[in-house]
């Protein structure tokens, strides 16, 4: 009789009291969470900045100039802007961004850097032993009047920085090498105008460059 009424007790007892009911949810919470740490290891994506349009060297960008998407690139993440890194007042380009590309680190820099900003430009011939990133230097531009012809050179950017020498990687018919530079945002439209007109673009170091001026 008092195994009946043991029996009859253990029916009785209701679902959530049978320790294999904790055991069991304990199981399929734990399976959720398997999941889901594999779902999240899976999906390793990061929200990166593209350019909406081509936009040049010189170019102040802001949110409105890029468009977020998202994007895997594992290790090489660190190397490219995301939208938490643009400041409210923007980057500026220190070379030209392509339509739907990434904005690289290294293509951008301080809008409020004193007014100065990068800009690569490429030499009509070689360059001075003497330029090296840190070197003040002077840009001249010989505007081209024709094909192969061009007036007296002058200086359309002075004391401006090196920031890097550009290798051109040996390419057949290669003229000069480019340089990074770092100038007042002022001369960038010079520049480029420059740039835009073909002329013939040289650097002279800043010093020589005065004494030329001078003479």
């Amino acid at each position: 009789m008092g195994q009946e009424t043991a029996g009859a007790r253990a029916a009785k007892r209701p679902l959530w009291f049978d320790p294999r009911f904790f055991v069991g949810v304990v199981l399929v919470l734990g399976s959720i969470i398997g999941v889901t740490a594999v779902i999240a290891s899976v999906d390793d994506t990061a929200q990166m900045y593209v350019a909406r349009t081509t936009l040049p060297a010189g170019t102040t960008i802001t949110a409105a100039d890029l468009e977020p998407t998202a994007v895997r690139l594992g290790t090489a993440e660190q190397r490219y802007l995301d939208v938490a890194e643009l400041p409210d007042d923007g980057l500026v380009l220190n070379r030209a961004v392509s339509a739907g590309e990434l904005i690289p680190l290294t293509a951008v820099s301080d809008a409020a850097e004193l007014g100065w900003t990068g800009v690569v430009v490429a030499l009509s011939g070689d360059i001075a032993a003497s330029v090296t990133p840190g070197a003040p230097v002077d840009l001249w531009a010989a505007q081209q009047l024709e094909h192969g012809r061009y007036g007296p050179p002058g200086v359309i950017v002075s004391s401006a920085e090196v920031v890097r020498v550009l290798d051109d990687g040996g390419l057949l018919g290669a003229a000069g090498r480019s340089v990074e530079l770092r100038l007042p945002t002022s001369s960038v439209a010079a520049v480029l105008q420059a740039v835009a007109n073909a002329d013939a673009l040289s650097l002279v170091p800043a010093s020589l460059g005065a004494e030329l001026g001078a003479g």
